[in-house]
């Protein structure tokens, strides 16, 4: 039984020494490359889980034809400004108003407002209101000389120039003048946004209708074939440009190309300042219809009711002192 165990044994021993050797000696051989140099995948995955093509050698591989195969992004054109001139006077409801104003404006892109106080010096209600209201602002003040402050006269001339002076000073050093709208927006309105879409494309001057004005729900410039060619209007229908204040813009090169074209005290009568400003930087024929050819109100001469204050005390009788 022995002598078949040993017998057995030696059998098997070499075999057993061969597969030993064979295996240390594999286990030392050093590893093979699997390629002469760094294999990177040919994707990867890019932002949002694309797979995105990785270049294989030098940075200037293929970039010549990728660059030329590639469309060249247009810088984008330049927004133009619409600078808002608003005339505002002291009264019960001028922060009402201006607050519903400012509310419009924070709603429009690229607005510069124009502030104009009629008032010797800027009031601390004012001045308050535009620090608090986030706007790109300026403020101004210039007084009504009493004598114009009559019923029946234009209001309003001396702070709508005082605006124009200031815009025109603005940009008097600039070799060219940035793109941008004058809007004369009085506070007693309401705008439609889409108001201020369609005039920040004008030309040069361009109109539309106002609601609630001249004694009508409405007044507009008639157009035939893109051209204004006369008024629908309640009153004086014969004006140059029977138009209300809210009615146009102008653009700002324009301004600048008049620097003389301003309102006028002298000679102009109620009603007629919009026809003796638009005469002086245009003509009917150049106008250009807004607002799906002046079919479309997107402004209404609104005005506040005047306020009821039967019941204000003569003094001040609250121990609190509250700014309306």
């Amino acid at each position: 039984m022995k002598s078949l165990l040993f017998t057995r044994f030696f059998i098997f021993l070499p075999w057993i020494l061969i597969v030993i050797i064979m295996l240390d000696v594999d286990t030392r051989r050093p590893a093979t490359p699997i390629s002469p140099r760094p294999y990177f995948s040919p994707y990867a995955v890019g932002r949002g889980g694309a797979r995105l093509p990785l270049r294989r050698g030098g940075p200037a591989h293929g970039s010549e034809k990728r660059n030329q195969s590639r469309p060249q992004l247009q810088p984008e054109p330049q927004l133009p400004t619409i600078y808002a001139i608003t005339p505002t006077y002291s009264r019960p409801v001028q922060k009402a108003e201006l607050t519903r104003l400012a509310n419009t404006f924070r709603q429009v892109a690229q607005l510069h407002w124009i502030l104009v106080e009629d008032a010797a010096a800027r009031s601390e209600l004012v001045s308050r209101f535009l620090a608090r209201a986030g706007l790109p602002s300026t403020h101004l003040h210039v007084p009504t000389p009493r004598r114009y402050k009559r019923p029946g006269l234009p209001r309003a001339t001396e702070q709508r120039n005082a605006g124009l002076a200031w815009l025109r000073q603005r940009h008097q050093h600039q070799q060219r003048a940035q793109p941008g709208v004058l809007f004369f927006a009085d506070d007693d309105n309401t705008y439609s946004l889409e108001l201020f879409q369609e005039m920040r494309t004008t030309r040069k001057v361009s109109v539309w209708p106002v609601g609630l004005v001249g004694g009508r729900r409405y007044e507009r410039p008639l157009v035939e074939n893109g051209k204004v060619v006369g008024w629908y209007t309640g009153w004086r229908a014969d004006r140059p440009f029977a138009i209300d204040m809210a009615g146009f813009a102008v653009s700002l090169q324009v301004i600048l190309s008049n620097p003389k074209a301003v309102f006028k005290r002298r000679g102009s009568q109620p009603g007629m300042q919009e026809s003796d400003f638009l005469k002086q930087i245009t003509t009917v024929e150049e106008l250009e219809p807004k607002a799906n050819n002046c079919t479309k109100v997107l402004v209404w001469h609104t005005r506040t009711e005047k306020v009821n204050l039967a019941n204000e005390p003569k003094y001040h009788l609250d121990t609190v002192k509250i700014e309306v």
